[in-house]
């Protein structure tokens, strides 16, 4: 079974990318799930409902988020109005499990890939150099305790790189993937880890890479050189796909590779 983690989609570009190399890759890899994380898909600073169903037309089963998640207000709508259907698009967008209890929406969905194989996705955040929330430690062992899935993939959507590979060994051997996201840069250190848990510090960005983290570079360099406020913007140039494949055995959910795919936009016939 293979499973395609799409890394964090950054406004308009990364959402065009998506749509215009997402089905062949799919196709071509035989990929059964497409998880994306899409919390900068509003023009870089969080998601609405309209963009949220667009990505899920784009055939993408769940999408995980992260701090950005509250920045666009109408979400909470979206989450709040998902409550009585599970398979409704409100349910498959997620925000980190690890948000106190009472917040809008939830951080774990569970369903069934294309071919009837029952997986889980699970969204965390982390706490160094961030808000302050609940220990997404304790909150995935709450959570896995309850889980019938054997295959299940956490977003840990955090700063530090070594809250990441810490959550990572942590959860070896009872998830199938640990995935990092935040920092729009991707890593070199995919590999499956002693007792089967695919593992990548991040995923990258899903967006424009002539750019400081998907903003307009001018922008961010007269902010450090000046100290000044200024409005962001997403940049344009040189967008590329970042995403990581997962195969998996569906028994077990034991992963049996893991392999890194950083596309361009494809070039115009």
């Amino acid at each position: 079974m293979r499973i395609l983690f799409v890394g964090d989609i950054f406004g308009r570009p990364g959402r065009n990318i998506v749509r215009e190399r997402l089905p062949r890759l799919v196709k071509e890899r035989g990929v059964e799930l497409v998880i994306a994380n899409g919390e900068n898909a509003a023009a870089g600073f969080g998601i609405t409902p309209q963009i949220a169903e667009e990505l899920f037309e784009m055939d993408i089963d769940v999408i995980t988020t992260g701090n950005h998640i509250w920045d666009k207000r109408e979400i909470i709508e979206f989450f709040n109005l998902a409550n009585g259907d599970p398979y409704s698009p409100g349910r498959r967008l997620l925000r980190p499990a690890n948000y106190p209890q009472g917040s809008p929406g939830r951080g774990l969905y569970e369903g069934k890939t294309r071919g009837g194989t029952p997986y889980a996705v699970l969204n965390l955040q982390g706490r160094v150099f961030m808000t302050t929330i609940d220990d997404p430690f304790r909150t995935a062992d709450q959570i896995l305790e309850k889980l019938q899935a054997r295959v299940v993939l956490v977003d840990m959507h955090a700063e530090a790189t070594s809250e990441k590979i810490a959550l990572g060994w942590y959860l070896d051997g009872r998830v199938t993937a640990v995935l990092g996201t935040h920092t729009h840069v991707p890593t070199a250190d995919e590999r499956i880890l002693p007792s089967g848990t695919a593992y990548q510090t991040d995923v990258g960005m899903t967006g424009p890479y002539d750019s400081v983290i998907g903003v307009e570079k001018e922008t961010i360099l007269q902010r450090f050189l000046t100290q000044m406020p200024a409005r962001f913007e997403p940049a344009r140039g040189n967008v590329r796909l970042c995403a990581t494949l997962i195969g998996c055995d569906p028994q077990t959910g034991r992963a049996q590779s893991i392999e890194r795919i950083s596309l361009p936009a494809a070039e115009p016939e």
